[in-house]
């Protein structure tokens, strides 16, 4: 543990580590995805997906290395010793941080499949990590305004496409979709500006996930909620690098997927998609009574040591 060394000093080897890391991984990463993009045959990247899968969940795991080397942070974790590993899951999360992808990794990784995101297309352009994305499959959507989706409905048609080739892959191996249902960060700004009925979440977008649910079929295992709480507030990277995130909460269900949600239609049927988002309206209540209930339980703690 460097634990006695300065914040900063910790950051800027994390950091360090984490570029090191992601490199070496990276490496071998690239060698045999070129062999998928040479190759572009189904016999191929069934052979070859499961090992770059292997490779990224190896990267990972030097991540969770690097964390308990320079972090002090406390893990407060209940929900993944529960997880069955095979099979395929939809994963949905609260989102506050870009600390949350790591700690949801360094939690689930080796519990369930790799988790695979839905990006924003102008990712794919970070050095050396928007190339592995691609070469894991990682769906890349262009995010569309409203006033866009108006004058062009067709760009909905797009997103759907983008998903259904997305999944398509994911269907030859075992895989977490994961999706961020509030679309982007949570900030109190955002809350009021939103005007979201909730305490501590933005209204949920069905959209993403009702997509995935259409184009995977039956063969999702179950819906993984989890729900993130900072106590001692929301870090930032830096903050979480330094060593400045004290305590993470988080709590994992495994959630029943209705069947039905598998064959409906949500962009032309409208009782489904009612249907759906009362569903996840009800999850996104139960969701923030237990961030609710996590940090009320948390003052009341502090208040007695």
């Amino acid at each position: 543990m460097l634990s006695f060394l300065p914040p900063v000093l910790r950051g800027v080897i994390a950091f360090v580590l984490l570029v090191v890391n992601t490199l070496f991984w990276c490496a071998l990463l690239f060698i045999l995805a070129l062999f998928k993009l040479v190759l572009p045959f189904q016999g191929v990247r069934t052979f070859i997906d499961p090992w770059l899968n292997r490779i990224a969940t190896a990267w990972i795991s030097c991540n969770s290395g690097w964390m308990a080397l320079t972090q002090r942070t406390r893990w407060d974790v209940q929900g993944v010793d529960q997880l069955p590993y095979k099979g395929w899951y939809l994963v949905n999360a609260n989102h506050q941080s870009w600390v949350d992808i790591f700690a949801l990794q360094h939690q689930l990784n080796l519990r369930i499949p790799m988790l695979k995101f839905f990006i924003k297309q102008q990712l794919i352009y970070v050095p050396v990590i928007g190339l592995a994305w691609w070469a894991l499959d990682f769906p890349f959507m262009k995010r569309h305004s409203r006033d866009a989706l108006r004058k062009n409905p067709g760009l909905r048609d797009q997103d759907r496409e983008t998903t259904r080739k997305a999944c398509e892959k994911f269907a030859l191996v075992p895989t977490s979709i994961m999706n961020f249902a509030e679309g982007t960060r949570f900030t109190p700004e955002k809350h009021r500006r939103t005007s979201s009925p909730y305490r501590h979440l933005l209204k949920p977008k069905a959209g993403a996930l009702a997509m995935s649910l259409n184009a995977m079929g039956e063969r999702f295992h179950s819906l993984i909620d989890a729900t993130i709480v900072y106590p001692d507030g929301v870090p930032s990277f830096w903050d979480f690098l330094c060593g400045r995130c004290p305590r993470v909460i988080m709590r994992v269900h495994q959630v029943a997927i209705p069947p039905e949600f598998a064959q409906g239609d949500y962009d032309k049927d409208s009782e489904f998609r009612g249907t759906f988002h009362r569903w996840l309206g009800d999850l996104w209540e139960r969701k923030d009574a237990e961030i609710d209930t996590l940090l009320q339980a948390n003052a009341a703690q502090g208040k007695h040591r």
